[in-house]
């Protein structure tokens, strides 16, 4: 991260990145497909994401299986990396690349949380819908959350973010 953030992420090679860790190149490509990769890590969200829904009480809704999952791993991976998340951040912002390796990260936290819930014998449907909303309002909050300068924890910005969409997907025409 230091590197990409020293030189921009196109500057970057992966000699660089060798170089710096140490390691030689058949050593790197043996762990990493390409520098991406080495930015965004491995799959370990939608791996907990995966786990916490295959952990979650029998009578817990979805969307408060994702939601409870998402404030614990904003209190113990999320808030305490928050200076490296926000310069992370504004590389990912600044990189198409970045933005396209982001959004096929989303989409995997989507889909893992998804097949959880039709694993647990939720409806298709309702699994995909409540997954995407889920993880939705949990990029909102994370921008949010990154953007403020008051130092407000990420928990807050998911409470606000919730709130938020609870007016707006409230059904007030139903009779």
């Amino acid at each position: 991260m230091q590197l990409f953030v020293e030189r921009g992420f196109d500057a970057t090679t992966v000699p660089d990145i060798v170089e710096r860790a140490g390691v030689t190149r058949r050593t790197f490509f043996r762990h990493f497909t390409d520098k991406r990769e080495v930015f965004f890590g491995d799959d370990e969200i939608p791996a907990l994401a995966s786990a916490i829904v295959a952990a979650a009480p029998t009578h817990a809704t979805p969307f408060a299986i994702a939601w409870d999952g998402f404030h614990a791993l904003a209190a113990e991976r999320f808030e305490p990396r928050r200076d490296q998340m926000a310069a992370a951040r504004r590389l990912i912002d600044g990189e198409p690349a970045l933005c396209e390796r982001d959004l096929q990260k989303q989409a995997d936290l989507r889909e893992a949380i998804r097949a959880g819930f039709v694993a647990r014998g939720v409806d298709a449907v309702a699994a995909r819908v409540v997954a995407g909303l889920a993880v939705e309002l949990l990029q909102i909050a994370l921008e949010q959350w990154l953007a403020d300068e008051t130092g407000m924890p990420l928990t807050h910005h998911l409470a606000t973010v919730r709130a938020g969409m609870a007016g707006a997907l409230a059904d007030r025409t139903a009779k």
